[in-house]
This record gives structure tokens, C-alpha cells and sequence, in this order.
């Protein structure tokens, strides 16, 4: 009889593997009652973002990519305030009652929030991070149908109810063959993943009631006393969250796994996504249908998950540390929340042996397509992946990533850099840690190290036009200053903006700078060229980058320049799909003339 001790690093690949193998056999079919999600939601910030989601998921439903029979909605927030994903969440409830009356109380619903502008992550900044594509597949994944495959099981365990989860995480988890995560108690239902203590300052804290087990399960059923938002490791420590694994001895660990977290000194268990039952949303839509405008950005976990459990107390709604942006209602509309779910349960689904991954910021999105050998093992990521190009050193260490990408033979891409839906010529050479998407690059080029370019398709006044973001991988977007004064303080590529303005030959006025006026950032800047040809935007935006870096001019005077807000409001989804499509069927053209070769 084989060994039932199985490493905790293999049982997750192979579960996860199952997984994505049961997806791709509903991909593309009708599924049964029942097997399936009824409806799957992706919320939007806005009209635009709403219209490119709809573009995608038409495409894929059109290319037989997801399961189908399935109804596949795409909810926008109201134009104004920014009301976070906690505000989308009553959104998609409004919607979801407005569309389907009482029908949606017996409807497995899964909730994804994918309505931010990915400032930290911009290539997924104007088609969505819910499409961000992954180094696997044929046709590459996107981050919907890895959603989708990875909770795969969990529908038909589910009572009707909401699954809610964000566009950039990623849950990998193992259980017993025999064994399924049931979402079938009322109130709240939350997964934990084991973490260190350091993990658990910037996500959720359960602070788990007392068990009766004594010995270590892969999975688990337990109850919330209090959930903790971005705790310090001191508040946790107050609050008994703190685990030691000192407690099992290594003969209890059941089926002979070893926990993921390796056993550290001490960990707690963190916050992914989370279920509520059709009651309780019916209760928050209630709530929503009564306040009317929503003026405040809600955290759905943070706002939520707090007010449940037991030792659940109001004190929180005052604390506005995590918060991004403190408007004047907050803390009384976190109070009104807290009043409404108070009193209600937080169950906890433990999965002991599982792994959470975040990819949000380019710095995640680089560490786990080139460098992270555990997501590669676990997941089957490639580092080419269903692409034309110089073959890929195998091996665990760093390596360039290549996604839907036709690379010359010729050219160099350095480890530690991805290049996605893109061209390169023979004479481009790509130093490491760069992020290459939706680019030709053709003629004689050269990208420094830490290089983030990517470009997008324009649609301007009923012509086709080209601009390409273009800095370094480190540069911080969101970082704003209120006046032109302080604009020394922004920094691009590692160097005073102010600098690069002179190099530029760009003069420091509002008119620099569009939209809000008090807000001045590098997201905002008018500093990319528009140009009517895709390489030939491409063979500026880095022009401007060598610029920087070499400290030679290079104006900008004579191009129309806009910033990346306004790229956004003008970019041209159906150009962009188009041009991956051109790279794709190239690229299957050239495999089945190479199968011909070879049979």
C-alpha cells in the first residue's frame, strides 16, 4: 500500500491541478443544474470599464472559453463618489434584485470585485485585473477562468447565497478526497489560510473561538469570536489571535500533511474570500434601498466582516488608519452597518494546507511569473506560454516570462521580465525586471532594467490612435501632491519629475496635469505621446525612458500628449482584443505549420 504521507507542497498541486482539469471540461459546454455557479457578477467603477468587461467576457462566451448556460453580468457602480467594494457589494445586490425579483433567493451567485483602475498593477489598468492574463494554458488563462476553475467544487456544496472574492488574489487549498468546503450555515462564512504575523498586519485577523479538536485537519469548521482588519502584531497578540503550532504534536497532523505554514513559531489565520446567505444580503439590500446615496468608500471586508461574531465590538468604525480617503459620513455610516449586522455569526472554513497569492502590484506580478518556484510548481505556470520565442533556460531559478508573445530569435530579454501580448524585433534588448504588454517593438531598441511599458489602442475624435505608458516598475502612481509646488516630491524612474520635465523640455503648468487640480500624480501627468502607429508610440515612450535615464533631452514639445486617466477615457477595447487575436491566430498558424514539419 502506497505511502498516505503526502508533502504539502505536492497534494497542493495536484488538487489544484484536478481542479483546472474538471474546468476545462466544462469550458465551452452547458452545465447541469446545480453543477455550476447561476450567476457570476464582476462589478465595474464605471460606464467605460463596465462597456471593455462586457467586450471580454461576449469574446470569450463567443470562443467558448467558460462554461455555458451560465448568466454572466457585469454591475457598475454609480457615477460620483468613490464607495469602495463594500458600496459595489449593495450594488450588485440592487442589481441583482432588479433583474430577478425574488427568483435570485435560490440562486448560487459568485461575486467578483474587479472595479478599481490597477494603478499599482497598470497593464491590467484598461482591460481589468479580472483579465489579467497568466503564463498557462492554450488559450492563456486570464485571472476570470482561474477564478472560476479554483472554486470549481464549491457551488454545488453551497446554500443559495453570495461568494465574494477580489480580481487579484489567487487560493490555492488541499483537503481529503472525501471531503468538500460546505457553505450551509447561516450569516457569514469566511475561508482561513494559515499565515505569519507579519502577513496578518495587512490583511483580516480571525480570532477563532476555542477548539475541541486535537488533532491537525487540512480542513476545519470553526466559529468567529472577532474578526480583525490590518491589525498590529500587538493587537493581535491582545486579542488571543495568535496561534502556536506547538499545540500538535507531529503524530496528530491528520493524513499526514504538514501545515503550509511550515510549522513557523507562531501564525494566525488570514482572510481571502467570503460567503454570506441569501438572508443576510437580502438584509444589507434592505439597508442600501433605505440610505439611498452612498458618499463613502466601504470596505467589504473591513466594514463588513468586523461587525460579526461575537466579541464583535463598535469601536473599529472609528478608526480610519487603513482608510485612503476619510470622508465627513464614514464612521457614521460604519456604525449604521455595525448596528445592522451585529449579533450576526462568522463561520470560519480552516484550510490548514492551503497558500494565498496576491497579484496587484508589479513587483507580486514579476516575484510570481519569474522568480516564485512554489505558484509555478502548484500551478503549471510556464515561462513560455503559448508563445513564439528564443527558448527559456529550464530551470527553478529566475527567468524571463513570455505570454501570447512573438519574440525574434535574436532579441534579449534578461530574467526576471515579462512580456505579454506583444511583439520584439531582432534588435530589441530588454534588461530585467520589465514589463513589456500590448507593444510592437520593431526596430532597434533598448529597455533599461525595472522598464514598465505598455500601450494602448485610442479612439480620438472617430480616428485610430497609439499612446504607450512608459516608467520604472517601482514608480508609485497613486502618490499625489496638492500643488505645482510640491511636485519635486513625485518621482519617475527613480528621478525628480521636475527633472524629467526640463529633459522633456515640458513646462511645469495646471495645464500639465488633467483632472482633479488638488491631485497631482504621475497617473495624472500629460507626459505620453500620441502617435498613429503602434511602434511608432512604442519607439517614443522608450525614447522618452533612455531619455531619463542617459540625462539627455528628448522633447516632448510637438506631440499631443495626454496622461494615463485620460488614456483610459479614450482607449479603444475592440482594437486592443484585436491585436492580441492577430498575435494568437500567428502563433497558431506558425504551431501547425511546425506540426507539419515534424509529422
Amino acid at each position: 500500500m502506497a505511502d498516505a504521507r503526502v508533502p504539502s507542497g505536492v497534494s497542493l498541486r495536484e488538487a489544484t491541478q484536478r481542479k483546472l482539469r474538471r474546468f476545462s471540461e466544462l469550458r465551452g459546454k452547458p452545465v447541469a443544474a446545480g453543477e455550476f455557479w447561476d450567476i457570476v457578477a464582476i462589478t465595474a467603477a464605471d460606464e467605460k470599464q463596465e462597456l471593455a468587461y462586457k467586450q471580454q467576457l461576449s469574446e470569450k462566451l463567443k470562443k467558448k472559453e467558460l462554461p455555458l448556460g451560465v448568466q454572466y453580468h457585469v454591475f457598475v457602480d454609480p457615477a460620483g463618489a468613490k464607495i469602495g467594494n463594500g458600496g459595489s457589494t449593495f450594488c450588485a445586490l440592487w442589481y441583482l434584485e432588479k433583474l430577478y425579483g425574488d427568483k435570485w433567493n435560490s440562486f448560487t451567485i459568485l461575486l467578483i470585485h474587479s472595479g478599481g483602475y490597477s494603478q499599482r498593477l497598470p497593464n491590467a489598468s484598461a482591460l481589468g485585473k479580472i483579465f489579467t492574463a497568466l503564463p498557462f494554458g492554450n488559450p492563456v488563462y486570464q485571472m476570470l477562468e482561474l477564478k472560476l476553475a479554483m472554486y470549481i467544487d464549491f457551488p454545488s456544496h453551497m446554500n443559495p447565497g453570495i461568494l465574494v472574492t477580489c480580481a487579484d488574489d489567487i487560493e490555492l487549498y488541499s483537503i481529503g478526497e472525501s471531503e468538500f468546503i460546505r457553505f450551509d450555515k447561516p450569516g457569514f462564512t469566511a475561508l482561513a489560510h494559515p499565515s505569519s504575523l507579519t502577513v496578518g498586519t495587512t490583511h483580516g485577523v480571525f480570532v477563532l473561538e476555542p477548539s475541541n479538536c486535537l488533532e491537525y485537519r487540512d480542513l476545519e469548521y470553526r466559529c468567529c469570536h472577532r474578526f480583525l482588519h490590518k491589525p498590529s502584531i500587538e493587537k493581535m497578540r491582545q486579542f488571543d489571535a495568535v496561534c502556536s503550532p506547538e499545540y500538535f504534536s507531529q503524530h496528530d497532523f491528520s493524513g499526514g500533511d504538514a501545515p503550509s505554514v511550515k510549522l513557523e513559531p507562531e501564525y494566525v489565520y488570514t482572510d481571502s474570500l467570503f460567503y454570506m446567505d441569501h438572508k443576510s444580503a437580502k438584509k444589507l439590500l434592505a439597508f442600501y434601498e433605505k440610505i439611498g446615496t452612498l458618499n463613502c468608500e466601504i470596505d467589504a471586508y473591513g466594514d463588513f466582516l468586523q461587525a460579526l461574531g461575537p466579541g464583535a465590538t463598535v469601536a473599529y468604525t472609528r478608526n480610519t488608519s487603513n482608510v485612503t480617503k476619510e470622508e465627513t459620513e464614514l464612521v457614521g455610516m460604519r456604525q449604521r452597518i455595525f448596528h445592522l449586522l451585529k449579533g450576526t455569526s462568522l463561520n470560519v472554513v480552516v484550510l490548514n494546507n492551503s497558500k494565498f497569492y496576491h497579484i496587484g502590484t508589479t513587483e507580486e506580478y514579476l516575484f510570481h511569473f519569474t522568480s516564485d518556484s512554489s505558484l509555478k510548481s502548484e500551478l503549471g505556470l510556464q515561462s513560455m506560454a503559448f508563445s513564439i520565442s528564443p527558448a527559456v533556460p529550464q530551470c527553478s531559478g529566475n527567468t524571463p516570462c513570455f505570454i501570447q508573445s512573438i519574440l525574434d530569435s535574436r532579441c534579449s530579454v534578461s530574467p526576471g521580465s515579462v512580456v505579454e501580448y506583444s511583439r520584439l524585433g531582432p534588435d530589441v534588448s530588454v534588461g530585467e525586471n520589465c514589463i513589456i504588454s500590448g507593444s510592437s517593438i520593431i526596430t532597434a531598441a533598448v529597455l533599461p532594467a525595472y522598464s514598465f511599458v505598455c500601450s494602448l489602442s485610442l479612439k480620438m475624435n472617430g480616428h485610430l490612435k497609439y499612446s504607450t505608458m512608459a516608467f520604472g516598475v517601482q514608480d508609485n502612481l497613486k502618490k499625489y501632491v496638492k500643488t505645482l509646488s510640491d511636485i519635486k516630491s513625485l518621482q519617475f524612474f527613480g528621478i525628480c519629475f521636475l527633472s524629467c520635465l526640463d529633459i522633456w523640455n515640458l513646462k511645469v503648468t495646471e495645464e500639465l496635469f488633467s483632472g482633479n487640480k488638488t491631485c497631482l500624480s504621475l497617473w495624472s501627468a500629460r507626459i505620453f505621446p500620441v502617435c498613429s502607429s503602434l511602434s511608432d508610440s512604442v519607439t517614443t515612450s522608450i525614447k522618452m525612458l533612455n531619455a531619463v535615464q542617459n540625462k539627455s533631452a528628448f522633447s516632448l514639445d510637438n506631440y499631443k500628449l495626454l496622461s494615463i486617466e485620460e488614456m483610459l477615457v479614450c482607449k479603444d477595447v475592440e482594437d486592443m482584443m484585436n491585436y492580441r487575436e492577430q498575435i494568437f491566430l500567428e502563433i497558431t498558424l506558425n504551431r501547425k505549420q511546425c506540426d507539419l514539419e515534424t509529422s
